[in-house]
């Protein structure tokens, strides 16, 4: 008997009886181009929102996009049509001479992408492609190794404590005492409390917390997330002589760029630049970066291009790297 016919037993009386059932599914016309077309795009939205429902941060997403987006182009058809041999291929050649983690990214995003695909529109796909959906990306090919870890090593407390007494001695006979305070202020705020240069830029005056805890407490609005999740709050003490920093900063460096402390969203590290109101702009991490590289370079010569402002905090903890302020 034909496969296009189902044997249908049914119970008559007493007895069987056999009838020939043509199967409702020859009866769909087959997709066309334009459907697949839309088809492979509303999928694509789907995988986004779904992300975006799982909590993955914005850019996460458009890293995994933009991956499956390359892939799809070098591909030419959609990707649930690619296999083994394709994914060899493509990581195997193309993607040969790239970088180990530019090749582990669109690894995972494709395998992220072909389990959507599996939970979500496994059945359908086969309805419309009679294609079962298959990730090419097995054990054979997966692209092994990690991205590169460079050995991240501090510079001791000694010499911590040699950077800022030489930065600090600085600013009595700088040239522009006020941007370079406050690069000496950032930079030992997140020496002291264990800040990242890019938390540090986006902290407003109002995220000193002077009546929280102790010493006070800095409300950290666009902390780092992990796993992709977005910016994360977190309250950090001000330990190892950080709110002697600020108080100094605030009271004698901070009128310099701005007079109005009470300015909703007033920034605490305030750039040269001036917005549309008069008011002072808020610093980027490149002017930090560039103000801690000048300062190592002059009073800590030996670490010059290496130090960051990663190495050279203490992660909040406490230390006898702190120094007073001034």
């Amino acid at each position: 008997m034909s496969d296009r016919f189902a044997i249908w037993l049914k119970v008559r009386g007493l007895g069987l009886a056999l009838a020939a059932v043509r199967d409702l599914r020859d009866v769909r016309p087959p997709a066309t181009a334009e459907e697949l077309e839309q088809f492979e795009t509303d999928v694509l939205a789907g995988f986004v929102l779904a992300r975006a429902s799982a909590g993955l941060a914005d850019g996460t997403i458009r890293g995994d996009v933009g991956h499956l987006e390359q892939m799809r182009s070098w591909f030419g058809r959609p990707l649930w049509e690619m296999e083994p041999p394709d994914a060899d291929a493509y990581f195997g050649k193309v993607l040969r001479a790239s970088p180990s983690g530019t090749r582990l990214g669109r690894s995972q995003a494709l395998t992220t992408y072909f389990l959507f695909l599996e939970l979500r529109h496994k059945v359908e796909i086969h309805r419309m492609t009679g294609r079962v959906i298959e990730c090419p990306i097995d054990e054979m090919n997966r692209p092994r190794g990690s991205k590169d870890a460079a050995l991240r090593i501090s510079p001791s407390g000694p010499e911590v404590k040699t950077l800022f007494a030489g930065w600090g001695g600085e600013l009595a006979t700088c040239r522009k005492f006020a941007p370079t305070a406050r690069n000496y202020t950032a930079s030992k705020l997140m020496s002291q409390v264990g800040l990242r240069v890019s938390e540090a830029c986006k902290l407003d005056l109002a995220d000193i917390k002077w009546d929280l805890g102790r010493f006070g407490k800095l409300h950290v609005r666009h902390g780092k997330g992990a796993r992709g999740s977005g910016p994360r709050e977190r309250m950090v003490p001000l330990i190892n002589g950080a709110d002697r920093t600020l108080r100094w900063f605030i009271e004698d460096v901070w009128g310099q760029f701005d007079d109005d402390h009470t300015r909703p969203g007033a920034p605490l590290f305030p750039s040269e630049r001036r917005c549309a109101d008069g008011s002072s702009g808020r610093v980027g991490d490149d002017a930090l970066r560039g103000g801690l590289k000048a300062a190592a370079m002059a009073h800590l010569p030996e670490w010059g291009d290496k130090l960051t402002p990663t190495s050279c905090g203490t992660s909040a903890r406490p230390s006898s790297t702190s120094v007073d302020s001034t």
